[in-house]
């Protein structure tokens, strides 16, 4: 069964006079499979569940929003964001989306990923991401969404590491790096592709706590959640868009020019050739 979704930007962001009205279509069905929805007393946990590295396919993408959707229609007030995939947060975009594919498909891949990061970064619901696994490009991009980032100690690495796939962060990647972590350090580990192991990470504000077990994690997860949701709603949210607003507002009025951007990029010989020898790199590991 099909079900539509209508995210209208309005009621998300008041601070912001642009009205945007976003339709979603998925197979409701599927929602379970990818994302493990689990509504508790006054929070949420969201749990992306697409093995084995979390991918975000234009589904998975879909799914996530479906799942904001739905805890902004039963008046949730905050969600933790974390994996049920073992040692992975989200390997980031799924690569296959890029690779070769039709127009139509690319369009509705890249404007979905639009939708879902205007939902969550400009989110009325506190947030708090649990980072129990390597959290590279898009992976990050969402960790970097959320309120606060608890990641758990060990080998797995964060960062925006586009430029090592020969690819460009777009300006939207950028301001949610440049409000996370600054200026000078975003543009050095932009342009080197960076990715940070969860002390060095810790180190430069990327994320917030490191704790050494994922029940560890779990515990200040919560605790750091129960503490933004101390704070009355809209005087947090309010506060929150004195950073984000100028960021949102860019992607709002750029929208189409950004999606028209990506396709282009996305499709020409030099970045499909590199994409192409990616995917045969990762196929021998496997």
């Amino acid at each position: 069964m099909m079900s539509l979704v209508t995210f209208t930007r309005n009621n998300a962001l008041p601070l912001l006079r642009t009205s945007i009205t976003v339709r979603i279509q998925l197979n409701s069905a599927s929602l379970s499979s990818l994302v493990r929805l689990e509504e508790k007393q006054g929070y949420a946990v969201v749990a992306m569940h697409k093995p084995p590295v979390n991918s975000l396919s234009l589904e998975m993408i879909q799914a996530l929003s479906e799942s904001l959707s739905e805890l902004e229609k039963n008046k949730c007030k905050g969600f933790i964001l974390t994996s049920a995939c073992p040692g992975i947060f989200s390997a980031g975009l799924d690569i296959r989306e890029m690779y070769q594919p039709t127009e139509e498909r690319l369009k509705e891949f890249w404007s979905s990923l639009q939708t879902l990061w205007l939902q969550l970064y400009g989110s009325k619901m506190a947030s708090v991401a649990l980072i129990n696994g390597h959290a590279p490009a898009g992976g990050c991009l969402l960790a970097m969404c959320c309120d606060s980032r608890i990641m758990v100690n060990g080998k797995s690495k964060i960062g925006l590491n586009e430029t090592k796939l020969g690819i460009v962060a777009p300006f939207w990647f950028k301001d949610t790096f440049v409000n996370t972590i600054g200026v000078r350090q975003s543009e050095r580990a932009l342009q080197l592709g960076s990715l940070f192991t969860p002390d060095e990470a810790l180190k430069i504000g990327l994320v917030d706590r490191v704790l050494p077990d994922p029940e560890a994690a779990t515990a200040v997860a919560e605790s750091e959640l129960k503490e933004f949701l101390q704070i009355p709603a809209m005087v947090r949210y309010l506060s929150k868009m004195r950073i984000r607003e100028a960021a949102l507002k860019d992607l709002l009025e750029n929208r189409e020019k950004d999606l028209n951007t990506f396709v282009n990029f996305a499709t020409t010989d030099a970045v499909q050739k590199g994409l192409g020898i990616y995917l045969q790199s990762l196929a021998k590991k496997n």
